[in-house]
């Protein structure tokens, strides 16, 4: 039976070999620049990560537009905090769409004219290099329901200033979004409590 001191050596030596693995990476990684980062999925906690990511840019603070697409007529717990931080030390700007869901408007061209007004205002944030970070969350929607025209959108990416990153979130994401991402992570639904009946919680779902 192997005692302490056997165990304290197998997990230096396991820790070694994760350390040098890790520091390989770090060596290989001398790009610097902008990202594009997707959270998609069926799962709970993409715009949580989104605005996770806007809080911690905001942390050092950098510059940070929020452009949310689909909602809006909801309130919502982080703009609610975030809010609140003095502009001059956190500067943050955080549009919306102004519309309630749109399985609830049922009213194609005035959800559109809404998108289309929203990313304007993300566009011109696009083209802002002394913006750090852009938010786009829910632009799947925008682009599945044809408010957005994908070319425009893939364009605005792909030229954005060097320095800038992206975060995007929303259901079904394309193939073409997934290709125009850096990282990519897919959230998956194991369990949800409103399948069961419980009503979405306030300060947990929004």
């Amino acid at each position: 039976m192997s005692g302490p001191e056997d165990r304290a050596g197998r997990h230096r030596k396991r820790m070694q070999a994760r350390k040098e693995i890790v520091d390989a990476g770090v060596a290989r990684a001398l790009q610097e620049r902008g990202v594009v980062v997707l959270y998609t999925g069926d799962g709970k906690g993409k715009t949580t990560a989104a605005v996770g990511t806007a809080t911690r840019a905001l942390g050092y603070g950098y510059r940070v537009v929020v452009a949310q697409f689909i909602k809006g007529a909801w309130e919502c717990g982080e703009k609610n905090l975030l809010g609140r931080l003095p502009p001059e030390q956190y500067p943050l700007q955080w549009y919306e769409m102004g519309t309630d869901f749109t399985w609830e408007t049922q009213d194609f061209e005035a959800d559109k004219a809404a998108a289309r007004a929203l990313w304007d205002r993300a566009l011109a944030a696009l083209r802002d290099d002394s913006v750090y970070l852009v938010v786009l969350d829910e632009l799947t929607y925008a682009l599945n329901y044809h408010w957005l025209n994908k070319g425009e959108v893939l364009d605005a990416l792909a030229q954005r200033p060097p320095e800038q990153s992206v975060v995007m979130t929303g259901r079904g994401a394309k193939q073409y979004l997934r290709d125009a991402a850096d990282t990519v992570t897919e959230m998956r639904a194991l369990k949800h409590a409103f399948n069961d009946g419980v009503a979405a919680r306030k300060g947990v779902e929004w």
